[in-house]
């Protein structure tokens, strides 16, 4: 029988145990090339409870949770479920038995729409040959109104923003019929209300009898939603607690093995900041799409003085990436405004424009289009000088060596060495990397686009430290965040979007996250909002 496809779990009258966890992981072991990426861990869920699994980048979370969910076969140790042992051999395998995982990297086929994603190898099927493509459609359509997302489930993956494809994951995992849900970071880029509606999700479902294992970096989400912690620390099994008996301090003490230092974890004074020396005027971009032109930015205007951090904060959609991708000519659509240096405009076509001007970005995707995955830290940072260093037309590889290891040290990159590739490394080194590309070709302006999405308390406070060393040294920083907390603690002022408009700049001395969300939220009539500077 075809099953039955667009609506959430109802597991009203599902089993609660109250002593026995429905799934076990016991004494799980699994190594890569043989560097142990579990050793001997344990970790367990009970029906209906929400239990995070935290640890830093590397500390063997995602590898523990591909092999509950059937993406990797080959491990020692024991996987229960229901108090008997199994070993899926695929996700279907896991699947069948009510365990669904939402990936931290997504998941989708970019060519293929909304609805095709959702229900991939599950279509419901008419006299059992033909895909019944307008049920497809209604159940997604339902779907997706129910979780609250407004997207049209016959647009292609392709065409949407990444915290989009993270809200399709989400409603692709939730279209099974699971008992055990694995979340793997999945608010990493969503806005607040995104996220509150996915809270709301999370505990509905456990109310129903739905065990979720919940992976993530922010703190105050896990303190939020939990009824248990684990907490994980270079590949080991460290703790499990109630969430009762902890604070934000103890996992983070477990998840580093150390107590972060007052530097690491408040914002550093500002320092005296020189004159502008990036000037945006009336910036606006329009991009094309199957009706047309859309408007995405209008009348956005903002300096950055030298040493100083501006952000810019806004809800999903809102403009905050668009304005770096017009900035730096990386945009798909048609810029317009001014853009100034020192007082002077310039023109910027393409990247290779802004480069040359001393302006340097860091974009929010990092395995797309920060790096190459499959080369060395060297082949990365190297990459925008490779020409600068050639001599007599040749490539200089002592001189690419040199800059990858400056970056190793100057950054902190946890590596083998300048050879090892990047693919191989954590998402926090991995970001690491990216800056480092970017700082290598010394730039003066610095745009930094969710430069910590989906990376470890450590990395987090290592890039924190850097941001503010350079701004220090002078360097005009622009940051992107959607981590408010994050926002509040690197910026000396922040620019707020709402629909594609800027509607306030709040000095630091005045923001708050009330502040911020009030800009931030939509209105009927969006006018600009005074607020100081």
């Amino acid at each position: 029988m075809q099953e039955e496809v667009g609506h959430l779990p109802s597991r009203a009258n599902a089993p609660r145990s109250s002593t026995a966890p429905v799934l076990e992981a016991v004494d799980v072991s699994k190594s890569f090339g043989g560097i142990a990426a579990l050793n001997h861990v344990k970790f367990d869920l009970f029906a209906g409870e929400i239990h995070s699994l935290m640890g830093e980048n590397g500390a063997g979370k995602s590898t523990l949770m591909k092999i509950l969910s059937g993406v990797y076969a080959d491990y020692d140790g024991a996987v229960i479920i229901d108090q008997a042992p199994v070993h899926f051999a695929t996700v279907r395998d896991a699947e069948v038995a009510g365990v669904a995982i939402i990936h931290q990297e997504l998941n989708l086929v970019p060519e293929l729409s909304i609805a095709d994603n959702i229900f991939l190898g599950r279509e419901p099927l008419i006299a059992g040959l033909f895909v019944d493509r307008r049920k497809s459609m209604n159940a997604a359509r339902t779907l997706l109104t129910r979780l609250g997302i407004d997207l049209d489930p016959e647009a292609r993956v392709s065409s949407l923003r990444i915290g989009e494809q993270q809200l399709v994951e989400i409603a692709k995992a939730l279209s099974l019929d699971a008992r055990m849900l694995i979340m793997d970071e999945p608010t990493s880029a969503l806005s607040p209300n995104e996220c509150k509606r996915l809270f709301t999700i999370m505990r509905q479902l456990a109310s129903e009898g739905v065990g979720i294992i919940y992976i993530s970096h922010r703190i105050d989400e896990v303190m939020q939603l939990s009824d248990r912690v684990t907490v994980f620390r270079d590949g080991r099994h460290v703790w499990t607690r109630p969430k009762s008996e902890i604070d934000e301090d103890m996992v983070i003490a477990g998840m580093v093995g150390r107590n972060l230092s007052r530097a690491e974890t408040i914002r550093h004074e500002a320092t005296a900041v020189g004159g502008a020396v990036l000037s945006v005027r009336n910036l606006s971009l329009s991009v094309a799409n199957r009706h047309g032109w859309k408007q995405v930015l209008t009348g956005v205007n903002f300096e950055v003085a030298s040493g100083e951090v501006l952000g810019i904060g806004g809800l999903l959609g809102a403009g905050r990436t668009e304005i770096l991708q017009a900035m730096t000519g990386a945009s798909n659509g048609e810029a317009g405004g001014e853009i100034l240096i020192d007082g002077q405009p310039v023109t910027i076509r393409s990247p290779t424009d802004a480069r040359r001007l001393g302006i340097a970005f860091v974009t929010e995707d990092r395995k797309m289009q920060g790096l190459h995955l499959h080369d060395t830290i060297t082949e990365n940072v190297a990459l925008p000088l490779v020409s600068r260093m050639a001599r007599f037309g040749l490539r200089d590889f002592a001189a690419e060596a040199a800059v990858a290891a400056d970056a190793i040290k100057t950054l902190g990159i946890r590596a083998s060495g300048i050879e090892q590739v990047a693919a191989t490394l954590s998402g926090g080194n991995q970001q690491k990397v990216v800056i480092g590309k970017c700082l290598a070709t010394t730039p003066r302006i610095l745009l930094l686009d969710e430069p910590t999405r989906g990376i470890d308390v450590g990395a987090k406070s290592d890039i924190y430290d850097l941001i503010f060393r350079l701004a220090e040294a002078g360097m005009s920083i622009v940051v992107v965040s959607s981590e408010m907390p994050e926002l509040l603690h690197l910026s000396d002022r922040i620019l707020v979007m709402s629909e594609g408009r800027q509607t306030g700049i709040l000095n630091r001395a005045i923001a708050t996250e009330e502040r911020i969300m009030q800009l931030a939220a939509p209105r009927s009539s969006n006018r600009q909002e005074k607020a100081s500077a």
